[in-house]
């Protein structure tokens, strides 16, 4: 079974939590603070500013110093997906080790499975790549307790 790790479900829903702020505010956003994503979801607050720092330096969320600082995100929430943010928290998504940054792995010549666990690889990648920040907000439920409340988002079970 894949699984996202906790770090990146924390970060989609942060995301999906900044999207849904964004929508009620109009075009323009404020900044939210970790503290208040962190309570909204029940996230450990020092683990979510971690993550929320890491989404920062791809250009994912814009962090805003000051008092009423927080963070935003970036880009409108149907231009980020899910394949950016959890490649940002997680790094490279690979479902093998012969399929890597490294190279080829030792029985590269006499492989017969490379080839259809790249198709999985690639098809996963595509997936995630069609899944939207704006995608896992539901206008009607934006800005309210029970959205907040939601929980997880993202299983691909395989």
């Amino acid at each position: 079974m894949l699984r996202l790790t906790k770090k990146a479900d924390y970060g989609l829903m942060a995301l999906k939590y900044l999207a849904e702020q964004a929508s009620g505010a109009g075009s323009a956003s404020e900044a939210q603070s970790a503290k208040d994503i962190a309570q909204a979801y029940h996230i450990p607050p020092q683990l979510l500013a971690k993550i929320l720092q890491t989404l920062a330096r791809p250009g994912l969320l814009v962090s805003h110093a000051g008092t009423n600082g927080g963070y935003s995100l970036a880009r409108p929430a149907h231009d980020i997906n899910a394949f950016e943010v959890i490649r940002a928290i997680d790094g490279p998504l690979f479902i093998t080790s012969c399929i890597t940054i490294h190279g080829t792995c030792d029985l590269h010549g006499h492989c017969t499975i490379k080839e259809p666990l790249r198709k999985v690889n690639d098809s996963i990648k595509d997936l995630l790549s069609g899944i939207l920040i704006a995608d896992l907000i539901d206008p009607t439920d934006a800005l309210t307790p029970a959205a907040a409340l939601a929980g997880g988002l993202v299983s691909i079970a395989l």
